[in-house]
């Protein structure tokens, strides 16, 4: 395991794209859950002004322990795009150059090869936890003041929630990339349909089909980590997706495992 990854490592290293893309991932997750941290001081948080006051009181802060461990999975879930980018720039990269066949010529099997994906994977899935869990603990201190730390981790299930979610996406994302081989075609068939095909799926599903979109492959691990009471007004429609958590957490696990050996069976059928 230790040579997978250090050839592994020594791929990435002068990857320029690969540190610009993973540059990018450091920047957006802190920025975007600051952009919705300032959004939610600049309505709700405003000393003095009563109204304000009242929705305070009626929704409380979203940004304090322990809300905020699930405030800051759901933002930064909606940009788990970036880190795909990275893990299809990464894998299809291996035939771009040729290097996936370089592997096995010098003594990989096609599933030591896999398996060092499936660690890629893992690894970036753990890195981008890591910052999610750096993120929520500067907000969440931030907002130390008003609420106190008592009871702070009690809602810190959202970080397991937020590593699955991540790594059961990134697990798409890299399928799609291992099947079309190349960047451009495969960058253009996930973005499309993370922000297009399958959200438009999910709702007509919901309409028409008895909410069936709920079994595709995004969504299925989206709803382990709901829409926050504050935002979701419909307390039973919130205590419902709350109650779901550990169907969807099920579900995303076999979706995951289904993809992972989809893809070492794949690879030990198809051509170098």
């Amino acid at each position: 395991m230790n040579k997978l990854l250090k050839t592994e490592w020594l791929k990435i290293r002068k990857y320029r794209a690969f540190w610009w893309m993973g540059g990018l991932v450091l920047l957006s997750y802190p920025g975007i859950n600051y952009i919705f941290y300032q959004i939610y001081k600049e309505f709700l948080g405003k000393e003095g002004d009563a109204q304000n006051q009242m929705m305070r009181m009626l929704l409380g802060n979203p940004f304090t322990f322990p809300e905020v461990w699930h405030t800051v999975a759901f933002a930064s879930s909606l940009f788990l795009f970036i880190p795909s980018i990275v893990v299809i720039m990464f894998i299809t990269n291996e035939y771009t150059y040729k290097t996936h066949r370089q592997n096995i010529i010098d003594g990989w099997s096609r599933g030591q090869f896999m398996m060092a994906k499936l660690v890629d994977v893992f690894l970036i899935s753990l890195i981008i936890t890591l910052l999610y869990i750096c993120v929520a603990l500067v907000i969440g201190y931030l907002n130390i003041s008003e609420a106190g730390s008592a009871g702070m981790w009690s809602e810190s299930k959202y970080i397991g929630l937020f590593f699955l979610q991540t790594f059961s996406q990134l697990s798409v994302a890299f399928l799609i990339a291992f099947l079309a081989r190349k960047a451009f075609v495969a960058l253009g068939i996930f973005i499309f349909y993370f922000i297009i095909l399958e959200p438009v799926l999910v709702g007509v599903g919901r309409r028409f089909a008895n909410d069936a979109g709920r079994f595709l492959p995004l969504e299925i691990s989206d709803r382990m980590i709901p829409l926050m009471a504050f935002i979701d007004r419909d307390p039973v429609h919130y205590r419902t997706a709350v109650d779901n958590i550990p169907t969807q957490v099920a579900l995303t696990v076999v979706l995951t495992g289904l993809t992972w050996a989809l893809c070492f069976w794949l690879n030990k059928k198809r051509d170098l």
